[in-house]
């Protein structure tokens, strides 16, 4: 594996990080309570929790572009071209 792909695939990996902590905003509306403990245990209780996520729009469009015959060279070059875009939505904070 080249150390471009190294590159590429550890880049991949820090924003599927980096997207998992951004498109969650979890809020705790209940404040849970851990048991009390003497000679006998009494029953905790659960926190409520209110779970809101965003949105991914991801696309591709279709499009008829006019391709020259090319004679393929052994050598390489590189060129710059237009690649799909991503729309991400965090959800929304909410101001208590």
């Amino acid at each position: 594996m080249s150390t471009v792909m190294k590159v590429i695939l550890a880049i991949v990996a820090v924003l599927v990080i980096v997207f998992g902590f951004y498109m969650v905003n979890v809020d705790v509306t209940d404040e849970g309570s851990l048991p009390d403990v003497d000679v006998s245990v009494e029953e905790g209780e659960m926190p409520e929790v209110d779970a809101d996520v965003g949105s991914i729009d991801v696309g591709t469009e279709t499009e008829e572009v006019t391709v020259p015959d090319v004679d393929v060279d052994v050598s390489t070059q590189e060129e710059e071209v237009e690649v799909p875009t991503i729309e991400v939505t965090p959800p929304e904070e909410e101001n208590n």
